[in-house]
């Protein structure tokens, strides 16, 4: 499983160009099963996925984010195991 850090290098203003096209490639990854959760930061500088795939899956769907592709944001992936869970969460540990 990987938490992946996604952090703004432009100006919001531009961040806002992309964003209906980052919430349907989000859609997308959600649909293939590959988000468990996301979400922006709190200050607005980015956002946070938890993902569960192979890493290569998760290297190449970061790279075809629409901010990826405009040079907008960055992305740092840390990879963890999972080793316990709330209840309805059992299906995301990891042994």
């Amino acid at each position: 499983m990987f938490v992946v850090s996604l952090n703004y290098k432009v100006p919001l203003t531009e961040i806002d160009q992309f964003q209906a096209a980052h919430v349907e490639w989000l859609k997308a990854c959600y649909a293939d099963g590959i988000f468990v959760v996301s979400g922006p930061k709190k200050p607005r500088t980015g956002g946070v996925i938890i993902a569960q795939c192979p890493r290569e899956v998760l290297d190449a769907r970061l790279a075809a984010d629409p901010f990826a592709k405009a040079g907008a944001a960055d992305y740092d992936v840390t990879e963890f195991l999972a080793r316990m869970t709330t209840a309805g969460l059992d299906e995301f540990r990891e042994a």
